[in-house]
């Protein structure tokens, strides 16, 4: 039913593409910031290769959802009340996804001060590789979701909203890389990112 490719010979729908693909980026900012801080905890002939492979993981985890689509429209229902205000499952799932980032956040920032004074006292420590590229992963869980059930709700052709997630994630592959090397040489921008996805989940929970 979502697989034909009818939509090639429809301009409305290429317009469509053009724009979930701007969406996709936009809302994969704050997910890109989050790589660049996690990658940089690893050696540096390590970090381009957690980046790719964390990444291609999460497209893969992303086309998957979008197969699952019909689940995935059945998580704006909501499940019970709590004070009059409705909670589906989409809620729950930003609402713990906010808590997890508001932890990840916490130790990031307690790490960087420690790891200030420990660089004066002895060289670097770095963190193992896949532990790394599995929190690239539930990261991207946590802020693919809204993606995704944006993406079910502007457009009707699951083919166009894979060809728009392939994009933008083969985008960020790409801009992961200038942006480590970004918040390398500004060590206070790792800090706005983190206060900005705070901001982003703490937007999605009301």
């Amino acid at each position: 039913e979502y697989l034909p490719m009818e939509w090639l010979a429809d301009p409305t729908a290429w317009l469509g593409l053009a724009t979930l693909i701007v969406l996709e980026l936009v809302l994969g900012i704050d997910n890109l910031v989050f790589i660049a801080i996690l990658a940089d905890k690893l050696p540096p002939h390590q970090r381009d290769r957690a980046r790719v492979i964390g990444l291609s993981l999460a497209l893969i985890m992303r086309l998957g959802l979008l197969a699952s689509i019909s689940w995935m429209v059945t998580l704006t229902a909501p499940l019970f009340e709590v004070f009059d205000k409705s909670f589906s499952g989409r809620d729950l799932i930003m609402l713990f996804g906010g808590v997890f980032l508001l932890f990840k956040a916490t130790m990031e920032l307690h790490e960087r001060l420690e790891g200030h004074v420990a660089h004066h006292q002895g060289p670097a420590r770095h963190s193992a590789f896949w532990p790394i590229v599995a929190q690239i992963v539930v990261l991207d869980a946590v802020f693919s979701l809204d993606a995704v059930i944006t993406a079910v709700g502007m457009v009707e052709h699951l083919s166009i909203m894979m060809i728009a997630v392939i994009f933008s994630i083969g985008i960020m592959i790409v801009a992961s890389k200038p942006l480590t090397r970004f918040v390398n040489a500004h060590p206070t921008a790792d800090e706005v990112g983190e206060d900005i996805a705070d901001l982003v989940e703490d937007g999605d929970e009301q």
